[in-house]
């Protein structure tokens, strides 16, 4: 029998423990941020029923949702004319029940309205775990990711909007970015465009083609509209607000002259004017950051009013973080009535912008700081008290498993970045004390043990 190669799914990877330090101080940052606002932790399965996730992210998202198979034996349920079909559309409901979670957001407002007796409305969450989408693996995308999330429900404030543009602004400043974009619209100015466009019924479409600008570009959409049935001179209005540009103000004139005869896009520039103006009294130095991007649709159908995407200048890269708000998420799952806002942090894109600028911190890559050495069973004997004695007072420590030569006890020290090696030989037994090799500069030096705890 032929050996098969080991391999892992394309869009998904394997972390080493250097990685793992790396990811964690991502995580640690952003956690340390979002409970610094007030937001508590939760976790939710991560497979949902497939009917909690269809029709949440419109057809396209739809399509990207991983399936789970029944289990047993549920093909011999199925008539012959099922088991011919070559339309999975029309197969999948009855082979599959299950889905892997394709975002945080949806299965959040599922517990909401599962839980609604026992939270505290305005109910105020942070979730970070690993999301799955069938999409076409490229750098920065991937199909097993994990995602950052915060959102607040029973509160309509747009406080709540401004406080999360200052978590992106505390997390990302934190992390040592210097250069980013916080891009902030709102479903309502879309929806009003469409209004004035006379192309109400086309929101979706309209939407989902100028999310994609950034990759088609304007030519692209302008081609993506016209075979969604919008005419020339609805394209040629709406391509001089995708060219439009310029600062804030300027920008917000472009939509108030655009947007006069709607009352529903006049509701998104109120709403963003007082978005703007809670920024400004939190805190001035997050303007240096923040654009008004008309053209920011984020074609997912929940958003109902703010919408907000981030993106780094210092790397080519896709959207390090999004989100917005969805007044009839909940309702969805027959709660109707609650508001909701949320935002998320992409973990694994902000990884590969870290990695690419050198701005993790070196004390993230050690995991043991301290490696006893190893000869025989007396001084295995004399370093395990030493070794517990560390571990008590907070130090990573480990004693090397079995007896082996000095070099390759150093090589192991070394492999794994071990900043300090405790030697203990037969001098330091009878003299009762240890021998510490500083491993960055070479050096070593005989202390007691009082003196060991101060050197580490």
């Amino acid at each position: 029998m032929a050996k098969i190669k080991p391999s892992i799914p394309k869009g998904t990877r394997d972390f080493s423990p250097l990685e793992m330090e790396r990811r964690n101080y991502i995580f640690d940052t952003i956690k340390g941020v979002f409970r610094k606002f007030g937001y508590s932790e939760i976790q939710t399965p991560s497979f949902e029923h497939l009917t909690t996730l269809t029709g949440k992210y419109g057809d396209e998202g739809d399509q990207l949702i991983f399936k789970i198979l029944n289990s047993g034996e549920f093909l011999s349920k199925l008539t012959k004319g099922q088991l011919t079909t070559v339309d999975s559309k029309t197969l999948i409901p009855f082979i599959s029940e299950r889905a892997l979670r394709y975002d945080l957001t949806v299965p959040f407002a599922r517990y909401v309205v599962m839980h609604q007796n026992d939270i505290t409305l305005p109910f105020k969450r942070f979730q970070i775990q690993p999301v799955w989408r069938a999409d076409r693996p490229q750098r920065g995308r991937y199909r097993e990711f994990y995602q950052c999330d915060a959102d607040v429900v029973g509160s309509d404030s747009l406080l709540n909007e401004a406080e999360f543009i200052a978590i992106y602004y505390e997390v990302l400043t934190s992390l040592g970015l210097r250069d980013f974009s916080i891009k902030i619209n709102n479903r309502k100015v879309l929806a009003g465009i469409a209004e004035v466009l006379n192309q109400t019924d086309r929101l979706i479409p309209m939407t989902v083609a100028i999310d994609k600008l950034d990759k088609i570009g304007v030519e692209g959409v302008i081609r993506e509209l016209s075979s969604n049935g919008f005419g020339e001179e609805e394209i040629s209005q709406l391509r001089r607000i995708l060219e439009s540009s310029g600062s804030v103000e300027s920008q917000l004139q472009v939509l108030k002259d655009t947007l006069k005869t709607s009352t529903i896009g006049q509701k998104g520039i109120d709403e963003i004017e007082q978005v703007l103006e809670y920024v400004t009294l939190l805190n001035k130095d997050i303007f240096k950051f923040l654009e008004l991007d008309i053209t920011l649709a984020r074609g997912l159908n929940y958003y109902t009013g703010t919408i907000l995407e981030v993106k780094t200048n210092e790397v080519q890269m896709g959207s390090i973080g999004g989100g917005g708000r969805y007044d009839d998420l909940t309702g969805m799952f027959g709660t109707s009535g609650l508001t909701g806002v949320g935002i998320s942090f992409g973990a694994d894109r902000i990884y590969d912008v870290l990695l690419e600028l050198g701005l993790f911190p070196e004390e993230t890559s050690i995991g043991t700081r301290v490696l006893i050495t190893n000869f025989d069973s007396a001084t295995e004997a004399y370093a395990l008290p030493l070794l517990t004695k560390l571990r008590t007072h907070g130090v990573s420590a480990e004693l090397y498993p079995s007896a082996a030569k000095l070099k390759k006890q150093m090589t192991y020290a070394n492999a794994k970045n071990i900043p300090f090696v405790v030697l203990i030989g037969e001098d330091e037994m009878r003299a009762g004390i240890y021998t510490l090799k500083n491993m960055i500069d070479g050096s070593q030096v005989q202390v007691s043990e009082a003196d060991l705890f101060k050197l580490i």
